[in-house]
């Protein structure tokens, strides 16, 4: 009888752990399955509001940017013509721009003047020669004056004219710095006195100058949810944002009026960005239609199919496996999305490379086009200049007429040098795919005798002797180097240029030091880029493509140019090319072959 009572109890006791091992197992895997569906949805979902966030701060970067770029377009425009510019050749270049369509958000684009009170009065007879009715106000007890001379569009901005930005501290201070650091500034917050609303708003600086002095500013003021509006009406439609300048909320999307408010949002989160002289702090925060789209009820179908399945071990199985289809679905969808995602990127690629291509070719035919007119300019005011040299010769002669047509073959000259640097700019691609053999010796020995150097003066060092690819655009920038070197050499000491080129790897590495007059590392990025240029006016005139064409030939062929300067202290200008033949040291010397 004991022996037939035992044998239940222990079957049933096997059967009961049994089933708690896999009650408790699968309760595990259950809340394990549900927690990690939720942290990684949950990850994802803050994934996404990130890059919407950094989407709203690169936005705003990237457009005033853009704004930047067309006050130094004036800048431009106001030096092409010595340093100031009449209101009639101003309007003709602000409806050039076409700042409404090309520029939304920016209420219009001006020219601000700085004077003393020893240089108002002729100002105000110089303004008033052409508008009797211009005024500068308001009053002010400042030792300097920074009066709005131009502003178009200016039917809507003729609240504007005369107003001296020095009168007011926000508007002071942000000119003055940009005077001061030649950089492009912004304001604190102001109200425009255009802006009928008296919303916040800020102003756009960019300083130019006049004989080498600063002379004043191309400015644009900016009504600040105009600016946003114009901005991002269209491009971010799941977070909504404010910006605060100093503690002052110059911009709030966060309106509760909006249908797409959220008064708890999933996510929310703030940024700074230092942008020109002022720190603007970005809040962003979602909305109820990043809710709609990033709501996953994924987690809450795994916690109750495991509790379900508790009861049902066939069912557990099959939801386990269900699931498991799912994961794989899940899979291959998003490998489809990443590959067609892929390819339109590559098709985007394509089609930037073709517009790349066609808009190179643009520059190349435009300069090219560009010449004729130059060159009848130039002959046309030869032709003036002979037909008055009688009249020059009088004593009745106004001096200041022979100076002017100077100064128009003056600009011919810059401007045919301006050509010719575009057309050299576009080619860097042109020729980018023809390759021979340079002969580096060959080549710097014919630059001894072209540039009138002294033996010794140019130096060929390293162990490559020449080179066989894409060799029109390194003869193209060696000469831009050397020759900038030879240009630029100021002082007692002889002129003294070391060319290095030595094989590391697949690459050649090339240097090119010389021993001039140096350049402050904070203008090292700049001088890369085109139509800039550091002459000073003692200087030789300089189209500022140069050093452009030499960046865009290096990093066509995937390299790097760098640069190491300090004032007073020469130049070392380093890139690396692919492939070269090797030899040894190679003198240079003046004897042609």
């Amino acid at each position: 009888m004991s022996q037939i009572d035992e044998t239940p109890v222990d079957s049933g006791g096997q059967i009961k752990a049994f089933h708690i091992i896999v009650v408790f197992l699968s309760l595990f895997l259950t809340f394990f399955a549900w927690q990690f569906s939720r942290q990684q949805i949950e990850t994802r979902v803050f994934q996404r509001f990130e890059a919407s966030r950094d989407s709203v701060i690169a936005l705003i970067v990237d457009r005033m940017e853009k704004y930047e770029d067309a006050l130094w377009a004036g800048v431009a425009a106001i030096e092409s013509h010595g340093g100031d510019i009449s209101y009639e050749d101003w309007h003709v270049f602000a409806q050039s721009l076409d700042i409404h369509e090309k520029y939304p958000g920016i209420n219009g684009i001006g020219v601000i003047h700085f004077h003393t009170e020893q240089t108002l009065d002729e100002y105000l007879s110089v303004q008033r020669g052409t508008r009797p009715q211009f005024r500068i106000f308001p009053d002010h007890d400042q030792p300097m004056f920074m009066p709005i001379t131009y502003i178009e569009p200016e039917s809507s901005n003729a609240a504007a004219i005369g107003l001296d930005v020095a009168h007011e501290v926000n508007r002071r201070s942000a000119a003055l710095a940009s005077r001061d650091t030649g950089t492009s500034q912004i304001t604190g917050p102001i109200t425009l006195v255009q802006d009928e609303t008296s919303t916040a708003g800020f102003l756009f600086y960019t300083p130019f100058r006049k004989d080498g002095v600063p002379a004043g500013a191309v400015y644009a003021p900016f009504v600040v949810h105009k600016l946003m509006e114009g901005l991002l009406a269209t491009e971010l439609h799941n977070v909504r944002f404010s910006i605060q300048d100093q503690g002052t909320v110059i911009y709030d999307r966060h309106a509760e009026g909006d249908r797409f408010y959220d008064p708890d949002p999933m996510y929310s989160g703030h940024s700074e960005i230092d942008i020109y002289g002022r720190t603007w702090v970005v809040d962003v925060q979602t909305n109820l239609s990043f809710r709609g789209q990033n709501t996953y009820s994924q987690p809450t179908f795994i916690l109750v199919a495991g509790l379900v399945i508790e009861a049902l071990i066939i069912a557990l199985l099959f939801l386990l496996a269900k699931a498991n289809r799912r994961a794989i679905a899940y899979a291959d969808q998003a490998t489809v999305s990443l590959q067609q995602k892929t390819a339109r990127l590559d098709a985007t690629n394509k089609e930037l490379f073709i517009k790349n291509e066609a808009l190179e070719e643009f520059a190349y035919i435009a300069s090219h086009d560009l010449k004729t007119p130059i060159r009848g300019i130039n002959g046309l005011t030869e032709m003036i200049e002979e037909d008055l040299e009688g009249y020059f010769a009088s004593p009745e002669a106004n001096p200041e007429v022979q100076q002017n047509l100077k100064l128009i073959q003056t600009r011919v000259v810059r401007m045919n040098q301006l050509t010719q640097g575009i057309m050299e700019y576009a080619k860097v691609e042109v020729h980018a795919k023809e390759n021979g053999v340079l002969d580096l010796e060959r080549m710097l020995v014919d630059l001894v005798l072209d540039l009138g150097l002294n033996d010794g003066q140019l130096v060929l060092e390293g162990d490559v002797k020449s080179l066989g690819f894409d060799t029109i655009n390194l003869r193209r920038v060696l000469e831009n180097l050397i020759g900038n070197a030879v240009k630029y050499h100021q002082g007692a000491e002889p002129l003294q240029v070391v060319v290095s080129a030595r094989q590391v790897d697949d690459r050649c590495c090339f240097s090119v030091a010389d021993n001039g007059p140096g350049i402050d590392p904070k203008f090292h990025d700049r001088i890369f880029k085109v139509f800039q240029t550091l002459r000073l006016a003692d200087m030789p005139e300089s189209t500022g493509i140069g050093l452009a064409i030499v960046k865009k030939a290096v990093e066509r062929n995937a390299g790097k140019i760098g640069l190491q300067s300090e004032e007073g202290k020469g130049s070392t200008f380093r890139f690396d090319w692919p492939g070269s033949d090797t030899s040894t040291q190679h003198p240079v010397s003046r004897e042609a072959a």
